[in-house]
C-alpha cells in the first residue's frame, strides 16, 4: 500500500517505497505510475484510463517523497518548475567516513555510459560531460558513518552517489559505487526527504517532508536529525 502524504485534484504526493521503479521498464516489475493509477481508479471508482504524470524520478533502490501530477496541465507546470529549478529537492544520505568540511558545495562534471549504466567524474572538456552541483550539510557522525543533508542543484543520473564516492565517502549500501566497503544485500541509504514546489494552479508555496525508515544505519542518528 502506497503512503499518500498529500492529495488534491491536481497533485499526488507520496512516499515511494525502496526498490520500486518510478516508471515502468522492460522488466515489467511494479512501478509507481501504474500503482498510483490503480490507487486513483479504485479510490474514486474511475472507469477507463487514469492520468498520472511523472514529473521527476528516483533511482529504483531509493525511497522517499515523490510528487506526481493528476492532470496534464499540472504536469506541464511542475515540469517547468523542474527546468527552472524552483522545484527544490532535499535528500538525506548515510555516507562512509566524515567529509573534510561540515558543509560545502560539490561541483563536478559527470559522464554516463549508457551501455553499462555507470556514471563517472570526467574533465569538463569531455564531449558528453554534464555539470553536477550539490550543497551538503553534515547532521551527525556515528560509528564511522555520517548523516548528510543534500540540497540538489542539478539532477544528474546517480549524481549524489557518484559525487560522494569520488571523494572516498560512498553511500552506505551502494553496491555500484561503493562495492569495496559495502556488503552485497545492503540497502542503499539515500532518501528523498523534502520537496518544495509552487502549486500548479493556486500558486501557493508547498513543502512536504518524509522521514527515512527507523532502521540501521538511519537509526544511528536519531538525535542528530533536524
Amino acid at each position: 500500500m502506497i503512503k499518500v502524504i498529500y492529495e488534491d485534484n491536481h497533485l499526488l504526493v507520496v512516499e515511494k517505497p525502496v526498490n520500486i521503479l518510478s516508471q515502468g521498464d522492460d522488466t515489467n516489475d511494479k512501478d509507481m505510475v501504474n500503482l498510483l493509477k490503480d490507487y486513483v481508479k479504485n479510490k474514486y471508482n474511475k472507469p477507463g484510463n487514469v492520468y498520472i504524470g511523472l514529473v521527476h524520478r528516483l533511482d529504483r533502490p531509493v525511497g522517499g517523497i515523490m510528487v506526481f501530477a493528476k492532470t496534464s496541465k499540472a504536469a506541464s507546470r511542475l515540469s517547468e518548475q523542474v527546468r527552472n529549478k524552483t522545484f527544490k529537492k532535499t535528500y538525506r544520505a548515510v555516507i562512509h567516513g566524515t567529509m573534510n568540511k561540515n558543509n560545502d558545495t560539490l561541483k563536478d562534471y559527470l559522464y554516463k555510459n549508457k551501455k553499462t549504466n555507470m556514471v563517472t567524474v570526467v574533465n569538463k572538456n569531455h564531449k558528453e560531460a554534464k555539470d553536477a552541483i550539490l550543497d551538503y550539510e553534515t547532521l551527525g557522525t556515528k560509528q564511522g558513518f555520517s548523516l548528510v543533508e543534500i540540497d540538489l542543484k542539478t539532477g544528474r543520473s546517480h549524481q549524489i552517489r557518484v559525487q560522494f564516492a569520488s571523494r572516498k565517502h560512498p553511500l552506505f549500501g551502494d553496491q555500484r559505487y561503493g562495492q569495496d566497503v559495502n556488503k552485497v544485500g545492503q540497502q542503499i541509504s539515500l532518501w528523498s526527504h523534502k520537496i518544495e514546489i509552487v502549486h500548479p494552479t493556486t500558486k501557493e508555496k508547498l513543502e512536504f517532508t518524509c522521514e527515512p525508515p527507523n532502521e540501521y544505519p538511519w537509526n544511528l542518528f536519531g538525535e542528530s536529525k533536524k
